[in-house]
């Protein structure tokens, strides 16, 4: 971790909401703000020999290096040999580590129930030549596929389904067959659970969700251990050019800084709901990794330190999800998730999920419980009439 990483004097054992305040701040200079504003260079002054830290605005940012900073001190917080690099998407940054690390010939691991874009991923690598094979994130049905993979993919909890699987005891496995590992924790979020500290390879996440939390920015990012792998994602993000402009990065280092209050209150409201849902015998297929009934809940318990703001749950028909979705107030009907305004929607409708038509993926934002979970339940019963 840089210099600046630990400039704003973060101890190992700090609070997150102290962390997540503080994180890749620079050295405070007298009469500067404590976060500079976003650089908008395309080139930096290079007199002479090309050294120092920016040479040009497709490879390096100062606006970059201090959100890189922050990311990093969250993700491995007192973890040296920790690199992070910011992406133009949560997309840029999954292609960044698949296409740099495999190459024709070689096996890839991913989860057969993961984010739904991933089944176009699974066309581009087996056209170059990558067998890609496929199992489901619960159950770590994973282990089955390691013998002779170059890279294992694990998405955990997994998009929309909020499955779980054992980070630390897939990546040993992957480990001892010479595999590397990587871990989407989109929906955990760096504050829910720390994939390098779980033996991960790489932790990667697109920050347009519950890190950024506004649903103004794109992003994505890649932190990981391994340096030589590293440069290799490094290299592939110059070569495509998958880069984040200055202001993207500068909000996102910005909305950071409320992420432990903004974790805090939608995890405890997610709870709430789907502890309100429960009782609902119109609802089926409720899922929630911090209900103690839950599926995941007893991996989820031992390796997360918080369970997110996605709840999902299956309606009886496609209709009755969708009146629900057009009677509720406080809620937009919208994709994406982990943003403070609470969003839902029938995931069915994107195809590429294996979810039934009335399958409704929610995610909880910061209004307060009692609103909220009063909007879903009255939501729940006009749709039904």
């Amino acid at each position: 971790m840089s210099d600046s990483a630990a400039a704003g004097g973060i101890g190992r054992d700090a609070g997150d909401g102290t962390r997540a305040v503080r994180a890749g701040l620079p050295e405070p200079v007298k009469y500067e703000p404590t976060l500079p504003g976003p650089v908008f260079a395309a080139h930096f002054h290079l007199p002479g020999e090309a050294t120092g830290p920016y040479k040009y605005g497709r490879d390096e940012n100062p606006t970059w290096t201090h959100l890189e900073n922050a990311i990093g001190e969250l993700e491995a917080p007192g973890q040296d040999g920790v690199e992070t690099l910011v992406f133009a998407s949560g997309m840029a940054a999954i292609s960044s580590v698949l296409f740099s690390q495999l190459r024709a010939g070689d096996a890839v691991v991913l989860p057969d129930d993961g984010y739904q874009v991933l089944p176009l991923v699974r066309e581009q690598l087996t056209a170059y030549g990558i067998e890609v094979r496929t199992a489901p994130t619960g159950g770590d049905a994973q282990l089955d596929l390691l013998d002779g993979a170059k890279l294992l993919w694990m998405e955990t909890p997994s998009n929309p389904g909020l499955d779980v699987c054992d980070v630390r005891r897939l990546a040993e496995a992957a480990h001892a067959r010479g595999a590397l590992v990587a871990v989407d924790n989109t929906l955990a979020s760096p504050l829910g659970q720390r994939p390098l500290e779980l033996g991960a390879d790489f932790s990667v996440a697109s920050g347009t969700k519950q890190l950024t939390g506004h649903g103004d920015v794109l992003l994505g990012y890649v932190a990981g251990t391994d340096a030589s792998a590293m440069t290799a994602v490094r290299r592939w993000r110059k070569v495509v050019g998958a880069i984040p402009g200055p202001m993207e990065a500068w909000l996102a280092h910005r909305s950071i800084a409320t992420l432990q209050l903004r974790v805090d209150r939608q995890n405890a409201t997610a709870l709430t709901l789907a502890q309100a849902l429960r009782e609902r015998t119109d609802v089926t297929g409720l899922r929630y990794p911090g209900l103690p009934d839950d599926p995941s809940y007893k991996i989820a318990s031992q390796q997360m330190r918080r369970y997110g703001c996605v709840v999902s749950f299956t309606l009886p028909t496609r209709t009755r999800a969708e009146r629900f979705l057009d009677a509720l107030r406080l809620v937009d009907d919208a994709t994406s998730f982990g943003g403070v305004r609470s969003t839902a929607e029938r995931r069915g409708r994107w195809g590429g999920d294996a979810v039934p038509e009335g399958f409704v993926r929610l995610s909880v934002g910061a209004e307060d419980p009692e609103d909220l979970v009063a909007d879903v339940l009255r939501a729940l019963d006009e749709s039904a009439r």
